[in-house]
């Protein structure tokens, strides 16, 4: 691509708002966002919302405040306006009817007038004769209530009485169909295999497909960026393009992400599996926007590289549509949770007290922010979720109030309440208090008592923590402070005996 036609790359985003954002639409806005700034173009967001019946009343706000999350700013769109606003399709309805008017003119369109009962009849005689997927199509419409076969006296009048109607696609009956497809390569549909696909409903509200050709010509798209479960529909959009005179933009389909177990990963096996499907549900969960929007650029692209960590940024500069695969790419929650934790490592100190108060606020902890930072300096490298710190290791923050069984069974021996008493005392008259006395205090403790010093570490983190992992017990015992430790050392010989 030449540096002149980068800077006219114009991308657009056009969701429905009939549910919440779906991960995969996440993926589709990035590689349209990383595609529009890597070729110094614009990025749009449209809001496809024609489907009435579907829609959900917040769905919008939604998708705005996920692709806000995720970091994808757009040029134009919903609260930014641009030269090709409105970028609502229910605020365009005029310009669709304009537009499916010139196709009834030039013969690319007709009227029909089929009752539901009338197209499941014609479905019902194609199914007797052995069709099971039958279309309104250059065979059936024959049959069918339309202006192919009524008279145009007939059509006229029916018009004028107001009865229910649609505008549908004239689809030539042998031709074949080709675009070029930047990860498909070549594609080749026959007209037959196409549908008479309806333009206008009966509403006169229009289907997703007069519109999304309209608005994609008139907002000067010259590269639309979809899902693979859109390459059936794209002949329909070619012949819309070639009927309205227009040169169709250039097509990227991408591939299909998949279940762990194969097949689609659609809404239904995904929740089986524990697998978040909206976009909204991976934020309250808890993972980092850089690290959802590196784990989604890999699914179906890399880099052609060893490198897997990538900011934003990164990946703008990294991103290349001729390295996005035409294989389904299988969806993998841990890979997800890999990525996390390497974000969360690689975030400054600063930056990560940011991202944990909220989680730890929500669990009803508010430490100050010298201690905190304390504890994060110890934790950082094993956390795999900002609200780690108020989930796995609520003991920074509070007294254990129970012990692990299995670990108590395993480290609290006969010995343990002589040996953590007479710990708790040294601790008690230490001259100082720090990771490396906290040490040198056990360990001469085990050397008098001739027992080994696991015999002191492991009931310790017991007492201490209520459970027997975490990180360096030490390291533990100096962020805790001497007297929550010895209060918490004492306690366990207590309750434990």
């Amino acid at each position: 691509m030449t540096q002149s036609s980068q800077s006219s790359v114009r991308v657009r985003f056009a969701p429905s708002p009939t549910g919440y954002l779906h991960i995969g639409g996440l993926r589709t806005a990035l590689y349209c966002y990383l595609f529009a700034r890597k070729h110094g173009g614009q990025f749009l967001l449209r809001i496809e919302d024609t489907d009435r019946e579907r829609y959900v009343e917040d769905a919008e706000q939604d998708i705005i405040e996920a692709m806000r999350w995720a970091g994808l700013s757009y040029d134009e769109g919903p609260g930014l306006g641009g030269s090709h606003a409105p970028y609502y399709q229910s605020q365009r309805g005029a310009l669709y009817r304009q537009y499916a008017q010139q196709l009834l003119d030039d013969g690319h369109a007709y009227y029909a007038f089929d009752t539901p009962d009338e197209l499941q009849a014609m479905r019902d005689r194609a199914q007797q004769e052995g069709n099971d997927a039958a279309k309104y199509d250059a065979v059936t419409r024959m049959q069918m209530k339309n202006a192919l076969t009524l008279s145009e006296d007939e059509v006229q009048s029916l018009l004028d009485a107001g009865a229910p109607h649609v505008v549908r696609l004239k689809v030539p009956r042998s031709e074949m169909v080709r675009f070029e497809d930047l990860i498909k390569n070549e594609v080749t549909i026959a007209s037959s295999r196409i549908d008479d696909q309806v333009l206008l409903k009966s509403d006169s509200m229009p289907t997703y497909h007069l519109a999304n050709v309209v608005d994609d010509h008139l907002m000067e798209i010259t590269h639309v960026i979809r899902g693979e479960e859109w390459l059936p529909s794209t002949p329909k959009h070619i012949l819309l393009y070639q009927y309205l005179g227009w040169t169709p933009p250039k097509m990227a389909h991408l591939p299909l992400i998949m279940s762990p177990t194969g097949g689609k990963l659609s809404k239904r096996n995904a929740e089986k599996m524990g697998i978040p499907v909206s976009v909204h549900q991976y934020r309250d969960a808890g993972y980092e926007p850089e690290a959802v929007i590196n784990f989604l650029a890999f699914l179906g692209w890399n880099p052609g590289t060893e490198q897997e960590v990538f900011s934003l940024d990164g990946l703008v500069d990294a991103f290349s549509i001729d390295r996005v695969g035409t294989s389904g790419v299988q969806f993998n929650l841990d890979k997800l949770r890999w990525f996390n934790e390497q974000h969360l490592r690689q975030l400054p100190l600063d930056d990560l007290l940011r991202r944990i108060t909220s989680p730890l606020q929500a669990h009803g902890y508010d430490p100050d922010e010298a201690y905190l930072r304390r504890v994060v300096g110890l934790l950082h490298d094993r956390m795999k979720l900002a609200e780690d710190l108020a989930t796995l290791y609520p003991y920074f923050f509070e007294d254990p109030t129970t012990y692990d069984e299995k670990a108590v069974k395993k480290r609290w021996k006969d010995d343990s309440s002589v040996l953590l008493t007479a710990y708790a005392d040294r601790l008690e008259q230490a001259e100082s208090f720090t990771e490396e006395t906290t040490e040198a205090v056990l360990r001469a403790l085990a050397e008098e008592h001739e027992a080994g010093a696991g015999r002191i570490i492991h009931p310790t983190r017991l007492a201490v923590s209520g459970t027997n992992v975490g990180p360096s017990l030490f390291g533990m015992l100096g962020v805790l402070g001497r007297e929550t430790c010895v209060r918490r050392l004492r306690r366990a010989v207590e309750v434990l005996g």
